[in-house]
């Protein structure tokens, strides 16, 4: 399933009960990093324009260097998607990026200033974020080995609920979604 991203998004008021399973089956945090999403909207079509909003462009600028990163969520007309394409490649030059994205008539739409803490287990990726201006959420990413979709989400619900941990609300949108005030 390379290119293909499946993961389930929670709000997070209270994070130490979920530290502490994790902690409980042999993970360990990464150092905390600040990573900064500069987002875009495309010349040749609006990516804000449907209802529910299914592309995002991103350039992320963190200590350890910067990527763009391209997503389509799936179902594109649903509200609620289940997966993502994902293209995501390291850039040197992050400042020849944003001017050949400018040159090209892309527009800057939201930026996203975070603090990520990563904790990976062998199937599953598990981050915590504090979005200036959002609050504190936990993403449950899928790395392990599936037939397609639908039975990676499967494994992943699964792996959550085995944490028996209460979470806040699923959060079926991205950080710029919400820092733009969209719902969908």
């Amino acid at each position: 399933m390379q290119y293909i991203e499946v993961e389930k998004k929670f709000a997070l008021p209270e994070p130490a009960a979920l530290k502490a399973a994790l902690e409980g089956l042999g993970a360990k945090p990464s150092a905390p990093t600040r990573q900064v999403d500069a987002y875009y909207n495309a010349p040749h079509r609006d990516f804000l324009a449907p209802a529910a909003v299914s592309e995002w462009l991103r350039i992320r600028t963190e200590a350890c260097g910067s990527s763009i990163n391209f997503k389509r969520w799936h179902p594109i007309e649903a509200v609620i998607k289940t997966h993502a394409d994902e293209y995501e490649s390291k850039i040197d030059d992050v400042e020849a990026i944003r001017r050949l994205l400018e040159a090209l008539d892309f527009t800057p739409l939201v930026t996203v200033d975070k603090t990520r803490e990563e904790w990976k287990l062998p199937e599953v990726e598990v981050v915590f974020d504090h979005v200036d201006g959002a609050g504190h959420f936990v993403e449950f990413e899928f790395k392990g080995d599936a037939e397609d979709v639908e039975d990676a989400t499967a494994q992943l619900e699964a792996f959550i609920a085995s944490l028996g941990v209460t979470l806040g609300e699923p959060i079926n949108r991205g950080y710029p979604h919400i820092l733009l005030g969209r719902e969908h």
